[in-house]
């Protein structure tokens, strides 16, 4: 039986709307960081799909202080949200990939804007005591949420893409998080070159077995520039069709923990860079198809889900 009403899976709208009273928006920043993919330090050029914007094509300038860009980003919000309550995102780049001092001081303005919590998007080999240590300092202050990048579990799919950390490696980073009582959410992507139905629904078993307290569910977006859209371009890469992506993300709900926050099921392209798929960009019609196709199952989040799976 569909415990979750009419949407048939475990929102993260309808979780923050639970905690705080009322709807809560986050609001994308760009703190300027970079990424130990693009450095040298694992690696250079970054994932294959990721733009020279660090995946911050819709956060702020970082010339500008995170106050500013808040505001202006809030400002935006005014007109189709209304007054709401506020999350802070620090979005582009690795945001925990800096020096204690400086993570201090970016976490601290941000702490200072008119939010209820935080979200900062990282890596997992981006974790090393001290910042996890400052990270647990926060989580006793608001309402913290670290999200890092998995993809795939794949380690063949990982090479594929440059990620620069092997799975157990994610598991390293995401186990340490755990250990602190830090939420934590788990990005993958649907649609990576090389990889089957089977690797995506693999991905998303190996997910469930570690219960996160969030997953966001991204479709691979072929950006100009990257080394995704040369693949594209020659034929290497070939990127799901609309109904095989609803059905591929039907199928992952069904195998998630009921108790694990969907915070994504798709993703937000920018008109100006996307290459494909096109059909993206009507990100209200791939929602409404995803609750069609669990409507026409008879179907939810977590209905397959399985204990066995579960690792701790």
């Amino acid at each position: 039986m569909n415990p979750y009403g009419r949407q048939r899976y475990l929102s993260l709208d309808a979780v923050l709307k639970r905690e705080f009273g009322e709807k809560v928006v986050k609001i994308p920043l760009n703190a300027g960081f970079s990424c130990p993919n693009r450095d040298g330090k694992t690696g250079f050029g970054g994932c294959s799909y990721c733009s020279s914007a660090l995946s911050g094509e819709f956060a702020g300038n970082p010339k500008e202080s995170l106050a500013k860009q808040f505001e202006k980003t809030k400002a935006l919000y005014l007109n189709k949200w209304g007054e709401t309550k506020y999350i802070a995102y620090l979005q582009a780049g690795s945001n925990t990939y800096s020096d204690v001092a400086t993570l201090r001081r970016v976490y601290s303005d941000c702490l200072a804007l008119p939010a209820v919590g935080l979200s900062i998007a990282t890596r997992a080999d981006c974790l090393g005591d001290e910042v996890l240590n400052l990270l647990s300092e926060i989580n006793r202050k608001t309402y913290l949420t670290v999200e890092l990048g998995l993809q795939s579990s794949n380690d063949d799919t990982a090479n594929l893409i440059n990620r620069g950390h092997s799975y157990s490696e994610f598991l390293a980073g995401y186990n340490s998080l755990r250990e602190r009582n830090i939420r934590t959410c788990v990005h993958i992507i649907n649609g990576l070159v090389g990889e089957s139905r089977d690797d995506m629904l693999a991905t998303a078993r190996d997910v469930a077995s570690l219960r996160p307290y969030e997953i966001k569910i991204h479709l691979m977006h072929v950006i100009k520039g990257t080394l995704d859209e040369k693949r594209y371009l020659s034929g290497e890469l070939k990127t799901l069709s609309k109904e095989e992506y609803i059905s591929i993300v039907c199928d992952q709900l069904e195998i998630l923990p009921p108790e694990t926050v969907i915070g994504r099921l798709t993703g937000d392209g920018d008109r100006n860079t996307l290459v494909a798929p096109k059909w993206s960009i009507d990100k209200r019609s791939v929602l409404g198809g995803i609750e069609h196709e669990l409507k026409s199952r008879n179907s939810y989040q977590g209905r397959l889900f399985v204990n066995d799976f579960c690792q701790s």
